[in-house]
């Protein structure tokens, strides 16, 4: 199992839709943690199984929220670059893939 980092970019906009939905209540708010954790995990586990979509990134969809966990798996992590909304712009993260 590999470890993993966050772009200081994903952590914050993972951190601001989990406080949005721990606003709305706190169970649906623990709900979404356990989710993007668990995405993490199988990403960290296995990050070849999920679809190469703008290479070199790779994403994970979340079933419950509409989410996905954008990524590069790099020789020695996962590096997340972002926690996105499916209503966000595509490929707003792009840019991340070069810091």
């Amino acid at each position: 199992m590999k470890p993993h980092q966050f772009h200081r970019r994903a952590r914050a906009e993972y951190a601001e839709a989990a406080r949005r939905y721990a606003a709305i209540s706190p169970a649906l708010g623990e709900q979404f943690y356990r989710e993007i954790e668990q995405l993490i995990a199988e990403i960290c586990e296995r990050p070849h199984m999920f679809r190469q979509f703008d290479p070199p990134a790779r994403r994970h969809f979340g079933f419950r929220f509409p989410f996905q966990v954008v990524y590069l798996d790099l020789p020695d992590q996962i590096w997340i670059i972002a926690v996105a909304g499916f209503k966000q712009s595509p490929g707003y993260w792009q840019e991340r893939m070069a810091d």
